[in-house]
């Protein structure tokens, strides 16, 4: 068992250190919005491949505010939201859930100022356009025929919009793509495929593939905790039961399939990884997992999430994963994958690894 008041410490430690590291990168690179780190570094060259990260920034120094209540956090949130603001029309990608969930609707939050929330909205409806009819589901920002399971974790966004207008049309849209997103990406083990392929023509599944993972048949983990967390949030706005059922059966395979410390490899069947460790998808699955754990409604189960969670959220602020005792290093927590196949991001910070970090860590602490 965990020892939840050492690990609140540790995880009051986590929020202090990476509120120094936030401050050095928004004072040191003003207005820049980084992907991963190069060796410990944020500013460089490296390729982004598409640009999904940059409401991670903002959405970290939203949660560094509530943690500090020092108005210099709040002052630098609301810079870089505002940044992402012409972004709520931005049709080439598939992450507006990521650009405005993670920023706008957390300034929202904290003010209630309606005029905030028509800008999460309006996000939302952008996103809805990505549909195709044929074969029912959001295009991923590769092509036409590519469905991501990544997009279960924007797809809140959608169902988000949808209801506060009370878009009929909109929330089939969502509902739709996540019941394709199940029948087609989610296997009977719960493990889960990166990319499912559909025919333009008729609408019918060609096959699962990847970009990311080892291979086209098996699991990457980071896109099996997307879809751990997404279909978790998609039953929180819906109450449609397949969408629990599906969170849980993610659930039972990354705990089945990862050891003890809750740290997955890039990809569960890649036998003898070069990378041992792919900290953000740790991150995004604790977090997902604490979500779980509140909304599940069976007792054990619920026990089983949240101490699982905690167990991971206790290695990653350990020094093997948490950057405070690096010197040099200016993201908040180490062993982070991008892009293993590109050779991108490998073993470094990645933003979004950040983000769902602190936000565990904020869980923990009892903020949200």
């Amino acid at each position: 068992m965990i020892d939840t008041a050492r690990l609140q410490e540790k995880c009051r430690t986590a929020m202090d250190f990476a509120a120094g590291q936030l401050t050095a990168l928004v004072e040191n690179h003003p207005d820049y919005f980084p992907m991963y780190t190069q060796n410990g570094k944020w500013k460089h060259g490296g390729e982004a491949w598409t640009n999904w990260c940059e409401g991670f920034l903002g959405g970290q120094l939203w949660m560094l505010h509530r943690h500090t209540g020092d108005a210099y956090f709040r002052e630098k949130a609301e810079h870089y939201s505002r940044h992402l603001e012409e972004r709520k029309w931005d049709r080439n990608v598939h992450d507006l859930g990521f650009l405005f969930w993670s920023t706008w609707r957390r300034w929202y939050e904290l003010t209630g100022d309606p005029v905030l929330n028509e800008t999460v909205i309006q996000a939302g409806k952008t996103m809805g356009l990505r549909f195709k009819e044929k074969g029912e589901y959001l295009r991923s920002f590769v092509a036409d025929e590519s469905l991501f399971i990544d997009i279960m974790m924007n797809v809140g966004i959608i169902f988000y919009a949808a209801l506060q207008t009370d878009d009929a049309d909109l929330l089939s849209i969502a509902n739709r793509h996540c019941l394709t997103t199940r029948r087609y990406l989610v296997r009977g083990d719960g493990s889960t495929s990166h990319e499912g392929l559909f025919n333009l023509e008729t609408g019918e599944f060609i096959r699962q593939s990847t970009h990311q993972g080892w291979r086209d048949d098996s699991s990457w983990a980071r896109g099996l905790a997307w879809s751990l967390y997404g279909f978790g949030t998609a039953y929180s706005f819906t109450g449609d039961a397949r969408y629990l059922q599906t969170a849980e059966l993610n659930a039972q395979f990354y705990i089945e399939q990862t050891q003890a410390n809750g740290v997955p490899p890039n990809d569960w069947a890649e036998a003898n990884p070069k990378n041992p460790y792919e900290s953000s998808a740790a991150a995004i699955a604790a977090s997902g997992l604490i979500n779980l754990s509140r909304i599940t409604g069976d007792p054990t189960r619920a026990r089983l999430y949240h101490d699982y969670a905690l167990q991971i959220v206790d290695t990653l602020t350990g020094p093997e994963f948490l950057a405070n005792e690096t010197p040099g290093w200016e993201g908040v927590l180490k062993q982070g994958m991008y892009h293993e196949r590109k050779g991108l991001g490998v073993n470094e910070s990645v933003m979004w690894g950040d983000y769902f970090f602190l936000e565990a860590v904020s869980k923990v602490l009892g903020y949200e």
